[in-house]
């Protein structure tokens, strides 16, 4: 990685790109900071303060601390990210969207466009209802139809303007720039997660003791960037063959080569969908300021807390856990099986000449891609469910209170991966030009 960047620094345009994309992330830091105009940032802190489970500290990871502290960035490009995942299934199940994806660059403008428009549209919903949910509770200095609407256009404006920088990056910077800016969110917040685990696990314990603790803490912590790493980049190949054709003089075809199928197909699209589904409720009730009472709806709101979950004095919590775990896994198989379509694939192969081997084309191929996607779907899911679960236990456990979760280091690992795959490819593009020029 260290000898990749290093290469890249020796060339001109890619260390502008470089350069580019390091002063974007510092103007990300730097509107992180800016507070909204007519908020008391003492109310959200002590609101955190007295929250035990991670129903907004999630959405806090995400946005880099931004949501604490109620600064213009508050909502960060979540709104986006939503968006692209809504307009992903839309595409699927409307046709005319589909059309629009098959029309090329031109296709692709349309649905980025469209996306657009619903991330401001998500944006001024989520402002609405932090403005007027909080507002209502000590939020705003002056609980008025002004100082809301002054919020919510600020908080849509800077969520707007992330993604503006997001694209930027894309298209001046290094690449994967929605990407890059989620990444320097949860980036911010790491030091301070381990600041925070010295003090409970090292500092004053002695030296053997403290040292000790810090050596489990490093062994935990890189045995799960490993896991994630392998997770990310394990994939099922499944050879493919295509017989030769003759075109005029020409032959053509007769290659091999294969489908690679990734482990983690659906990525951290499954955890996201499985996390906002059970904290949605707790969103809910502290809007509503409920939650804290003694009835079965509490009851209830505590098993979907993961802050009661692997918890020795509260175990009877930890069902909400089992009940994450099952949705992860649903939703992995969900989410593959509309991205992945084995019918479209099978019918392009039979179109092209290809072949699986030892498969007939048609309905004998659906059925094998069929099997085939199960069972890596099913290995997929595990490995999120491991990843997912082991902070949760320690947390529970051990109460080691952090912001990065699983969710966090497979986003971090995966990012880190593409972006470094993409200075990779831009490098060995510019040799191939220089190549042809000389």
């Amino acid at each position: 990685m260290l000898k990749t960047l290093r290469q890249a620094l020796q060339i001109d345009d890619i260390r502008r790109k470089i350069i580019y994309t390091f002063l974007m992330l510092i103007v990300i830091r730097f509107g992180s900071q800016l507070p909204t105009p007519g908020v008391d940032p003492t109310y959200i802190q002590n609101f955190f303060s007295e929250q035990t489970g991670d129903a907004f500290n999630f959405f806090n990871a995400f946005t880099g601390g931004s949501f604490t502290s109620m600064s213009v960035f508050a909502l960060s490009i979540t709104p986006y990210i939503t968006s692209s995942i809504i307009m992903q299934l839309l595409t699927i199940a409307i046709p005319k969207l589909e059309e629009m994806q098959k029309e090329g660059e031109e296709g692709r403008k349309k649905i980025t466009a469209i996306t657009r428009y619903v991330t401001v549209a998500l944006a001024l919903i989520e402002s609405g209802a932090m403005a007027i949910g909080f507002g209502r509770q000590g939020l705003l200095v002056e609980y008025n139809f002004v100082n809301a609407a002054i919020v919510v256009l600020t908080l849509t404006a800077g969520s707007a303007f992330l993604m503006w920088i997001g694209e930027r990056i894309t298209e001046n910077g290094v690449g994967n720039g929605i990407s890059i800016v989620l990444l320097i969110n949860i980036l911010s917040r790491i030091p301070q997660d381990f600041s925070t685990l010295y003090e409970q696990f090292v500092q004053g314990k002695g030296l053997a003791k403290g040292g000790l603790a810090a050596i489990i803490i490093l062994l935990i912590i890189l045995v799960v960037v490993v896991f994630v790493i392998v997770l990310q980049g394990g994939e099922r190949r499944i050879a493919v063959q295509y017989s030769q054709k003759i075109q005029g003089r020409k032959t053509v075809g007769g290659q091999s080569t294969h489908i690679p199928l990734k482990v983690n197909t659906s990525g951290v699209i499954p955890i996201i969908f499985a996390s906002s589904l059970m904290q949605f409720p707790i969103v809910i009730a502290s809007f509503a300021g409920k939650g804290n009472g003694t009835g079965i709806g509490s009851e209830i709101l505590r098993g979907l807390n993961s802050a009661n979950w692997c918890n020795p004095d509260n175990i009877k919590y930890t069902w909400g856990l089992l009940v994450y775990v099952l949705l992860t896994i649903f939703f992995a198989y969900f989410y593959t099986s509309i991205t992945f379509n084995p019918l479209e694939i099978a019918n392009n192969m039979k179109k092209n000449g290809g072949f699986i081997p030892g498969i007939r084309p048609g309905k004998p191929t659906v059925e094998y891609l069929n099997k085939i996607l199960k069972n890596v779907i099913f290995i997929g899911a595990c490995g999120l469910v491991i990843i997912q679960v082991i902070p949760f236990f320690f947390n529970g456990v051990f109460s080691a209170q952090v912001s990065f979760g699983g969710t966090s280091l497979i986003i971090i690992v995966g990012v880190v991966l593409d972006t470094l795959k993409q200075i990779e490819s831009q490098m060995l593009v510019r040799n191939y030009k220089g190549f042809l020029n000389s």
